[in-house]
């Protein structure tokens, strides 16, 4: 794909060598793009985008988004998505996550700014909070608890879409905002704390799988080939509001612990543990807006995406 001075079209990945980063540089290399993978790997991995090293047009680059980013060049596209993400990590990296969502999002959109490049935002649905509406839509503001052990992502990506909003109104950058769902698939840190990676992890060592509460609270999770082709949609499409990306169909949290345990023949059950603090009851996407702006929706069925996950972890499925 051209830009529009004959070269191959250049885009920015922030949180380039994380688990969806290193998936987005991947599909855009394979369309001809020249990529700028930017990730100071705190959380991303060099050995995510190791295949990528070798190609024609990528280029890593370790840095901190909460410095000014140094890119020299041209760029047609930014893609934001720097920020640990993990619930592992609301404690331990709370002011790293208030600072990427803060000061990296302005240093972003200062780029995409300077450059005239359309700039993505990668939010997430931890904006509506434990949501008291069912399933969630774009309008709904949220049921956020600002000081609780979530608030540090919650209120960071909250910010991050008011400034997003803010450069596009005051600045004209062409800006899109996608709100994250549960995403799953290869690539995920071991370590993440999020259910599908710790329900591998335990049933792969032999172990029960933890069931938070009694298991009957809901998850929408989406593959994450869905997920990018949703970004790249999203990225050229004319949609400035937010759009929910996220898999409409619900699964308990009992039902994705027993595909696993039936993919992997694991035989360990389950056990079961209090629900942690802020944990939502249900949240599930309404993507009426993806489907009539971008023509999205994903494809990959939970027990297909479970499969090819555990097929990527060098385990044949059952």
């Amino acid at each position: 794909m051209a830009s529009a001075h004959g070269e191959p079209r250049r885009a920015l990945v922030t949180g380039g060598a994380g688990f969806v980063g290193s998936h987005l540089c991947e599909r855009l290399l394979s369309e001809g793009y020249s990529v700028v993978c930017l990730d100071d790997l705190s959380t991303g991995s060099v050995s995510n985008v190791g295949p990528l090293l070798m190609e024609k047009g990528f280029e890593l680059v370790q840095a901190d988004v909460t410095s000014p980013l140094e890119v020299s060049g041209d760029m047609d596209e930014v893609y934001h998505l720097a920020s640990p993400a993990s619930p592992a990590d609301f404690e331990s990296r709370a002011i790293q996550i208030l600072r990427a969502g803060s000061e990296g999002t302005r240093h972003a959109l200062e780029l995409a700014r300077d450059t005239g490049a359309r700039f993505l935002l990668a939010s997430t649905s931890e904006v509506y909070g434990d949501p008291l509406v069912h399933p969630q839509h774009e309008e709904y503001l949220g049921n956020v608890d600002p000081v609780g052990i979530r608030g540090v992502y919650d209120e960071a990506k909250r910010y991050a879409e008011a400034l997003t909003t803010a450069y596009s109104r005051r600045y004209g950058v062409h800006t899109r905002i996608a709100r994250i769902f549960n995403t799953y698939g290869p690539l995920m840190r071991p370590d993440d704390g999020r259910m599908v990676p710790n329900f591998f992890g335990q049933v792969l060592a032999g172990e029960p799988l933890t069931v938070y509460g009694d298991g009957g609270q809901t998850r929408s999770i989406q593959y994450v080939d869905d997920l990018v082709e949703g970004l790249v949609r999203l990225m050229r499409s004319g949609e400035p509001r937010p759009v929910n990306l996220g898999n409409p169909e619900e699964h308990t949290v009992k039902e994705i612990a027993q595909m696993i345990l039936d993919l992997c023949g694991g035989a360990g059950g389950l056990v079961y543990r209090p629900l942690p603090e802020g944990d939502p009851v249900r949240r599930c996407p309404d993507i009426g807006r993806a489907r009539g702006s971008l023509g999205w929706a994903p494809r990959v069925p939970a027990r297909e995406g479970l499969e090819r996950t555990l097929l990527s972890l060098g385990q044949p499925g059952s």
